[in-house]
């Protein structure tokens, strides 16, 4: 089993012209939960104490944060709020030829910049995946 680092995170996403933008240079989070929807089927009269259920609908978001840049800030502000959907493309350990990466569209759902007197000025956004999410290897 080969394990790895986070460090080499990839994430890029179109800007609101539809241009691909790599932000991984301004983020040092990513986070991409998937969940499938359940439903219960359990009916009177069931053998036995245990619930039945058939799943359902897949559903994802991301979450990216990083430090503030005003480059990046000028990708992200143009998109959030759109009417299109933005490709993305994840690559939890990097974009080198071989390894792992999940690709979709998804619209910007929030965006949020903050500061604080004792920390550099921070990122953070909220996507929501649109579609089926497609695993596959960067070539």
């Amino acid at each position: 089993m080969a394990f790895v680092h986070g460090k080499s995170a990839f994430f890029s996403l179109d800007d609101s012209g539809g241009t691909v933008r790599d932000l991984s240079t301004y983020l040092n989070d990513i986070s991409m939960p998937r969940d499938i929807e359940t439903a219960e089927t359990t009916t009177f009269g069931v053998s036995g104490s245990a619930k039945t259920y058939i799943v359902g609908l897949t559903d994802a978001t991301i979450s990216i944060s990083g430090l503030f840049d005003a480059t990046a800030d000028g990708y992200l502000a143009g998109v959030v709020g759109g009417s299109a959907s933005l490709s993305f493309v994840y690559g939890p350990s990097g974009s080198t030829a071989g390894l792992t990466k999940y690709s979709g569209e998804c619209f910007l759902t929030s965006y949020e910049v903050s500061s604080s007197v004792g920390d550099a000025v921070q990122a953070s956004a909220s996507l929501q995946v649109t579609g089926a999410i497609t695993r596959g290897t960067f070539s």
